[in-house]
């Protein structure tokens, strides 16, 4: 069976629309192929084409337009100079050359996309005034805007408004052919087919061809008042839930043989994942109305480029980047990642000031990395003309091997063409005087990100596809067999939707801008429209996703008391899923033999086994956040390093002076800071008590050497064998305590938590493993541990653990005791006791919250 023989209703309006054209020609005596049919959607011109050669099987046919696509059979329209294009690549860069030539150039970037609706929402009023019309009716348009005063606080808006209308009436558009008088004498009869609201030009033409011309409302009200089919009413918990549900009706109607289904787009996130379910069910589905775009993944590389030769790029930007890029070794980009996280270098331009002079196997490949992409950046750097910009960004595309993948793709394809970087077209731009500014690369960015958001991807059609996206008014005319309305909450689907730009109600009557009362009655007329399909499914949700509660529409509401639907019937398949609580895990790891150990690897094994399984011996741990502003661990890092290299200077030339102590700490801060590459920015709360930090720790140091104590080493990378294991740890520094006798190595470890924290180690004696493993790493027979707490608040304390030596030995005997136990098979059951468990990594692998 035919999709045209499934809807009589769509046959009969239709029937009787081109009764209408046939009698319309007869009176008028004119041939056929000298009448055109103007009809409100280019969707509709092959439905009337098809349903004039069934009833009109011999002979000339009319031809079925839109006004645009009939001013481009006519005639090729090439913009020029500041013409209104229609085009928002050409038109935003000539409404910054605007704004600039009425002195407005600090606002330009502000007011440009302002300026550029505003004409774009003038322009179908403005071309519809014949050529010859318009000086006149400028002229009158002119006195319904308000002057732009200096002192107003609507003066910007007023200026946008005069450019935007001056901008209009000063432009050439596609359809001024349909004006000419060749084209008046060519066509002996006219038909406006007229869909839920009024086009500007349409009824324009009407008016041009006269009595040749005839009007014709395609939506008739003879045909609204008929029967219609069922209207089942579905209410969502939330958006996947009404996703779910809409899939689910759309299948439904396909096992029942009501095909073609139309799926309303009305909110085009929520049409987006009920297509994705269709597609993971094997269900084709033709797209007519596409997606922004800005969204596909061709247009997030293509910026993440742009985006990545900021000079304030982030380190994670240009990673992004160069995992798109062919041209380099995605391998060494796995390693650059690895090394930038673990020195926690947020910023790209630290990564390139670092130093990669290191020993390891892998530096080399890695300082080439950074000097390829470096070099790819500097490319990008300099202002310069549009032209140049499209050359110099097509060049990095083929350089980093993005050019022939972007190529291939449909979506990639749509993205190089809109920003004419298609060969030959970012070579010249005819006409494009706004072209020749110089941009910056933040003004090319933001073109460049202008254009993506106003142009539009359709993928390609998938021949007879059974389920079709289009917009609510276009189902207009059009032989569905059922309708499928997703979004009909009150956000979404408003009664009186409002109009676009900034033009007041007197404004829009007088220019002729749709008002909102037109709107109102074109959505009332396309939902009354949409209801007459066979069979409809409205769906709403009852919360969105941040929490706000929704209503239906009020054009739901409106049904639902009319007792016009009923509530609709859940067509997803239920199964029966019988509840298993996940038991307590208990690995066993002997085949998982650790050789290494360092006090926090040891740590997690005394707080939870299964912890110290996961991310130990499976290896399973996070990687590091490039945070893009410091916390207190990074300051942390930068105090241990800024203490280093204090202390090694001053052994190596040592000075009792405090006010040449205060130097010397704050020459090595600025060194750490510059070797680091820290952001001062970011850095600012720290650095405004830095005064504070230093000046206490010196008074301690100070105290602290007057015991005897002595600086030996920072930072001392060592092992200790203990068996089959190796205990590797870096000790933060070592002092030399001389009181009487032979001097005593301390083993030093920094803090800079609360000093509450900190005493809380020492209390808990042999659980606090830290300064007893470091002393481990040691083999002295005597030696002393303590914490030195570097206050934020000016405070520096030292807390000693008592007997050291005792809480080693103890320490190394668990050790061994532990070890053993896991070579010979004892499991690592997971804990899940304390706060151990609330910031746990591997919370989601033992799966606590699920234990039975």
């Amino acid at each position: 069976m035919t999709v045209i023989a499934r809807s009589d209703r769509c046959a009969a309006l239709w029937q009787r629309v081109l009764q209408e054209v046939v009698a319309h020609m007869h009176r008028l005596k004119a041939h056929p192929a000298r009448t055109v049919v103007l009809v409100p959607y280019a969707q509709l011109m092959p439905w009337a084409q098809r349903y004039w050669d069934m009833h009109h099987t011999d002979g000339f046919a009319p031809r079925f337009e839109t006004t645009r696509n009939w001013a481009q059979q006519l005639a090729a329209f090439v913009p020029q100079g500041d013409d209104l294009a229609g085009d928002v690549a050409r038109d935003t860069l000539t409404a910054r050359a605007l704004l600039d030539r009425v002195g407005l150039s600090a606002q330009r970037d502000v007011l440009a996309v302002p300026l550029q609706e505003a004409a774009t929402q003038l322009l179908p009023v403005v071309a519809a005034i014949a050529p010859v019309d318009r000086a006149a009716w400028g002229l009158q348009a002119r006195s319904l805007l308000p002057e732009a005063d200096e002192g107003s606080t609507l003066r910007f808006e007023a200026v946008v408004a005069r450019i935007a209308l001056e901008w209009v009436l000063a432009s050439r558009h596609a359809t001024d052919v349909l004006f000419e008088p060749g084209v008046r004498s060519s066509v002996d009869a006219l038909v406006v087919l007229q869909g839920f609201q009024v086009e500007p030009l349409a009824q324009a033409l009407q008016a041009h061809w006269g009595d040749s011309a005839l009007a014709w409302a395609l939506p008739p009200a003879t045909l609204d008042g008929q029967p219609r089919g069922p209207i089942a009413l579905h209410v969502a918990q939330d958006a996947e839930d009404e996703a779910q549900r809409a899939a689910a009706c759309v299948l439904a109607h396909i096992v029942a043989g009501r095909t073609p289904v139309a799926l309303a787009a009305n909110d085009r996130a929520l049409t987006r994942r009920i297509g994705a379910h269709l597609a993971s069910a094997g269900v084709a589905v033709r797209d007519e109305n596409g997606w922004t775009l800005s969204t596909t993944r061709a247009a997030a590389q293509l910026m993440g480029a742009l985006k990545a030769c900021a000079w304030d790029a982030s380190a994670d930007t240009l990673l992004d980047w160069l995992k798109q890029a062919p041209a380099v070794d995605q391998a060494t980009i796995d390693t650059l990642e690895k090394t930038l996280r673990r020195a926690q270098v947020a910023s790209w331009s630290a990564a390139v000031a670092r130093s990669w002079a290191g020993s390891g196997a892998d530096t080399p490949a890695l300082a080439a990395c950074v000097a390829l992409a470096e070099g790819w950046r500097e490319g990008l750097r300099a202002a310069r003309p549009l032209v140049q910009w499209l050359e110099a960004l097509r060049g990095l595309l083929t350089a980093t091997g993005q050019w022939e993948a972007l190529s291939e793709d449909a979506a990639g394809a749509r993205v190089l063409a809109v920003l004419r970087l298609q060969a030959g077209q970012g070579v010249e731009l005819d006409g494009w005087d706004s072209a020749g500014r110089r941009m910056t690369l933040a003004e090319f960015t933001r073109w460049a990100n202008e254009v993506l958001e106003a142009a539009r991807f359709v993928p390609t059609p998938q021949g007879d596809a059974p389920v079709v996206v289009l917009p609510l008014p276009q189902l207009l005319a059009r032989p569905f067999a059922a309708l499928v309305l997703p979004g009909c909450d009150e956000k979404r689907l408003q009664p009186s939707p409002e109009p676009l730009g900034d033009w007041t109600q007197a404004q829009r009557m007088a220019l002729g801008l749709p008002t909102r009362d037109t709107l109102e009655a074109a959505q009332r007329a396309a939902w009354a429209h949409a209801l007459q399909t066979p069979a409809v499914d409205l769906l709403w949700r009852t919360g969105d996703e941040g929490g706000e509660p929704l209503m239906a529409s009020p054009l739901v509401l409106a049904l639902h008391l009319a007792n016009a639907a009923h509530e609709g019937v859940d067509d997803r398949s239920q199964r029966l899923v019988t509840a298993t609580p996940t038991l307590r895990p208990m690995p066993h790891a002997e085949a998982l033999p650790v050789h290494r150990l360092s006090s926090t690897a040891y740590s997690d094994l005394r707080h939870c086994p299964y912890r110290f399984f996961a991310l130990r011996q499976l290896g399973l741990q996070d990687a590091d956040e490039l945070a893009a502003e410091m916390d207190k661990r990074d300051f942390g890092n930068w105090l241990h390093a800024v203490l280093q290299h204090f202390h090694e200077a001053l052994l190596a030339d040592p000075e009792d002076d405090t006010l040449a102590r205060v130097a010397r700490m704050d020459s090595a801060a600025q060194a750490v800071t510059q070797e680091q590459g820290v952001n001062e920015g970011d850095f600012l709360p720290f650095a405004a008590g830095w005064p504070q930090v230093r000046d206490g720790y010196l008074r301690w140091l100070a105290q602290h050497e007057a015991t005897g104590a002595r600086f030996q080493r920072a930072e001392l990378q060592t092992t200790q064998p203990l068996g089959a294991l190796q205990l590797v740890g870096t000790i933060d520094r070592i002092d030399a305590v001389s009181t009487t006798g032979e001097p005593t190595a301390l083993v030093i470890d920094y803090k800079t938590e609360n000093d509450t924290v900190t005493r809380k180690r020492i209390g808990a004696g042999a659980e606090d493993t830290q300064l007893a493993f470091y002393a481990a790493l040691l083999s002295h027979d005597t030696l002393r541990a303590a914490y030195v707490n570097v206050g934020e608040r000016g405070e520096t304390q030292m807390h000693e653990q008592d007997d050291v030596v005792h809480l080693r030995d103890l320490l190394v005997e668990g050790i061994q005791h532990d070890f053993d136990r896991i070579a010979q098979g004892a499991p690592l059951p997971a804990l899940g006791e304390g706060a151990v468990c609330d910031y746990c990594t591997a919370r989601g692998l033992c799966r606590k919250d699920f234990w039975k």
